[in-house]
C-alpha cells in the first residue's frame, strides 16, 4: 500500500489511520466455550465503561484464545482500508459495526448460563468472531490477505502488539453466535458470512 498518495501524505505529516476487520470460523463441539471468553470480555468492557485500554485488555484475551485454537479453526476473510482523515476512519469504523451486529445472532449478549448447563442445551458447532480495529500508522501484517492459517496467526498477534505499542484508536468485537443455547448452522453460515474462505 505504499502509493504516491501515501508518500505525499507522509511528507505533509498527516496521520495514517488503518482499519481492519477479521472473519475466523470455528467448528466443532469443543468451540461452545468460546463464547463465554467472549462474553467475558463484553461483561469487563461494560464495567469499564467502554474504556479503550480495558477494551484493549479483552482483545488480546481473545486474540490468545483464538490462537490457542487454531486447530478449530475453518475458515477466513478480512477487509479494511487506509485513511488520511479521522473522521473517514471513524466513519468506516461505525459502517463496519453496523455490518457486524447485523449478522446472524451477532453481539456481545450476555449470557447468564452457567457452565453446568452445557449440556442440557443445543451446543453450536460453529462459531464466527469478527473484530475490527482502527489504528495509527501502518500494520502490515493486517494489511494483507489473511485467508491462511500463518497470515491469520501473524494478524491476531499484530492485533496484541497495537494494543501494548498503545496505536489502537477503536476495537469491535462481535461473535455468532451471541450466547449459549443459539445455533449457527452450515446454511446459516454460509448465507450470513458468505466472504469467509476455507483455510
Amino acid at each position: 500500500m505504499g502509493s504516491l498518495g501515501d508518500r505525499f501524505n507522509q511528507f505533509t505529516g498527516k496521520t495514517r489511520f488503518v482499519v481492519a476487520r477479521l472473519f475466523i470460523h470455528l467448528a466443532g463441539r469443543e468451540v461452545a466455550p468460546l463464547i463465554g471468553v467472549m462474553n467475558q470480555a463484553a461483561r469487563q468492557a461494560i464495567e469499564e465503561d467502554g474504556d479503550l485500554r480495558a477494551l484493549g485488555e479483552g482483545l488480546v484475551e481473545i486474540c490468545q484464545t483464538l490462537l490457542q485454537s487454531d486447530v478449530y479453526w475453518q475458515s477466513a476473510a478480512n477487509e479494511g482500508d487506509v485513511f488520511w482523515d479521522e473522521g473517514e476512519a471513524g466513519d468506516f469504523v461505525e459502517e463496519l459495526f453496523t455490518d457486524s451486529a447485523q449478522r446472524y445472532r451477532s453481539g456481545a449478549i450476555l449470557a447468564d448460563t452457567e457452565p453446568d448447563e452445557y449440556d442440557t442445551i443445543p451446543i453450536t458447532q460453529n462459531l464466527v468472531v469478527m473484530i475490527a480495529i482502527a489504528c495509527e500508522g501502518e500494520a502490515p501484517d493486517l494489511e494483507t490477505d489473511l485467508a491462511n492459517m500463518n497470515a491469520l496467526k501473524a494478524g491476531l498477534k499484530a492485533l496484541i502488539n497495537l494494543h501494548y505499542q498503545d496505536r489502537l484508536r477503536a476495537i469491535q468485537v462481535h461473535f455468532s453466535p451471541a450466547q449459549l443455547g443459539d445455533e449457527l448452522t452450515a446454511d446459516q453460515l454460509i448465507q450470513n458470512f458468505p466472504e469467509l474462505v476455507p483455510l
